[in-house]
């Protein structure tokens, strides 16, 4: 579903933020991507979702290269950046049906979903609000909600659970778990480790922009905590 092939980034000023990323994340798949703050992780989910540029290696959604058939990639993909940037002068509604009218989702099904999630995430009766008056967990939900509306066959999230109350994190984690039930894929980052640990059956771990470990959760870590093995690989030398 995902496959990143020797991905680079490399800033004005000669910064490498990626150095050299591999990795592949397929249908079924709750993919966590570990590390420290500047590891590279924001950059990556960036590219992948087509809105940073690059020029080394490439990435490919569902076997199109985002730099090749950016539109054909975005149509099966939902990308959640930590902070949403919706459009506020909209209310939630409004912009829930634009995200609707964009991606063709009929009148009926996106009619059934909005008040599915809406109900979940105990924003339906916010819905009717304009979006200026939104707290940021509020705009993380509508954020959540529009993508899985999509049913997109790649969900992008970055650090998905800041901001989110307990409830919400839980009903997140549950759609999370359904959606790739149905055959699509999920890469997020996220700095809960405890959370990737239980959820995850894949972990990649990053650190100064180089992959230094990843592959099926269990295998990574071994027989200590994740947090344990990450703490120990960031330390390394």
């Amino acid at each position: 579903m995902l496959s990143i092939h020797n991905f680079s980034k490399v800033y004005k000023g000669g910064k490498k933020a990626v150095d050299n990323l591999s990795l592949e994340v397929k249908a079924g798949d709750i993919y966590g991507f570990i590390g420290h703050n500047g590891a590279g992780k924001t950059t990556t989910l960036r590219a992948i979702a087509g809105v940073l540029d690059f020029e080394e290696g490439d990435i490919l959604i569902n076997g199109m290269s985002i730099n090749k058939e950016p539109v054909a990639c975005k149509k099966v993909t939902a990308y959640i950046p930590d902070n949403p940037d919706l459009y506020e002068h909209l209310t939630g509604i409004q912009y829930l049906n634009f995200i609707g009218d964009i991606y063709s989702i009929s009148q009926k099904e996106r009619e059934e979903l909005i008040r599915k999630y809406g109900d979940a995430f105990e924003l339906t009766k916010n819905l009717g609000d304009l979006l200026s008056s939104y707290s940021h967990g509020m705009k993380q939900k509508l954020a959540i909600i529009s993508a899985l509306i999509r049913k997109p066959k790649l969900l992008l999230l970055d650090e998905p659970f800041v901001g989110l109350d307990p409830m919400a994190s839980h009903i997140l984690k549950t759609y999370m778990a359904e959606l790739c039930q149905e055959g699509s894929a999920i890469f997020f980052s996220t700095h809960v480790l405890e959370v990737a640990e239980k959820l995850c059956n894949k972990i990649a771990i990053i650190k100064g922009g180089k992959l230094i470990a990843c592959g099926n959760t269990e295998e990574v870590k071994g027989n200590q905590s994740l947090e344990d093995l990450f703490m120990e690989l960031i330390e390394e030398k």
